[in-house]
């Protein structure tokens, strides 16, 4: 017996050594998802992000009028009672009218006309922003031939509030390292948004993983020179938010793409209903539960 016992003790403590190890890894693993969503929080909280807008609509042709009183086409917060209108010309451009003496500030100057550019077809510029007060500013955007009023207010309780983002817990299960299978001739995929609008967008390639024995494929868009997943799964519409949720993702390394679902997100539109966002198109709604990542956003009111 005391030949065997000391490899017994010596079995132990490599085990106790091995258990500590994966302690230690999961414990910095949970530390850096935590540490990812605190910076997500704060990158949300900015001045002028999404978290700002107040008000929003789509522009019909001809004038809209805008202000804060009830018969106005776009009820805008905090504005003059009948602001003025915002008028919808033939070829897609806008211009802001004030009424009553009313003025607004543009570049610095109060105005009582301006043309409102939007950020343009790829978000090549900034468009013109009309200040109604310091923190308080109305623009247009545009989304294919739709152009669309959009007021921001820095002061939003939205923002300066912010009641935080529900999430699963976090299981390291779920940072997945997937195949990827780049495509060899050009493809697309079609995403349609909210608002009914659908755009072609070039894919590079496909995510392949597997999960409790299934396999499964995201297939993610480019942005900012990072992969972009727009997916849903059978959460959706119970627990997640149901139109999709974000993923992102560093590029293809050695044909893998590791995929960290504890870092999914809600899509904008989630949060505020101020914004457009796509849909999880068919290539990209799972057939399983993700009990990753964030939950559906509770402070919405829509």
């Amino acid at each position: 017996m005391s030949a065997v016992r000391p490899v017994i003790f010596a079995g132990a403590a490599v085990a106790a050594l091995w258990a500590a190890s994966v302690c230690a890894q999961s414990a910095d693993y949970a530390a850096q998802v935590e540490q990812a969503r605190a910076e997500r929080v704060t990158k949300l909280k900015q001045a002028d992000g999404y978290l700002t807008l107040i008000a929003s609509g789509w522009l019909e042709p001809g004038d809209n009028t805008v202000g804060a009183a009830a018969d106005n086409r776009f009820q805008v917060p905090g504005a003059a009672e009948h602001l003025g209108v915002l008028h919808l010309n033939d070829d897609g451009s806008v211009d802001l009218r004030t009424a009553g003496g009313v003025s607004v500030t543009v570049d610095s100057k109060p105005v009582t006309h301006a043309s409102m550019l939007t950020q343009g077809a790829h978000g090549e510029r900034k468009p013109t922003r009309a200040y109604l007060g310091a923190e308080r500013y109305l623009y247009v955007v545009e989304s294919g031939k739709q152009r669309g009023l959009r007021v921001k207010d820095n002061a939003a309780p939205l923002r300066t509030d912010f009641p935080g983002i529900p999430y699963f817990p976090i299981d390291p299960s779920w940072k997945i390292e997937a195949q990827w299978q780049a495509f060899t001739t050009p493809h697309t995929l079609r995403i349609a948004n909210v608002v009914g609008t659908e755009t072609d967008e070039s894919v590079p390639g496909q995510a392949v993983f597997e999960r409790n024995g299934q396999r499964y494929t995201l297939t993610p868009m480019e942005e900012d020179g990072r992969l972009f997943f727009v997916f849903s799964d059978r959460t959706a519409g119970k627990l997640t938010y149901g139109g999709a949720r974000f993923l992102y993702a560093d590029k293809a390394k050695d044909g893998k793409v590791m995929l960290d679902f504890n870092l999914a997100e809600n899509p904008p539109c989630a949060i505020t209903p101020h914004v457009v966002c796509p849909l999880a198109p068919p290539e990209n709604r799972l057939r399983l539960e993700v009990n990753a990542g964030e939950k559906k956003f509770q402070g919405a009111g829509h």
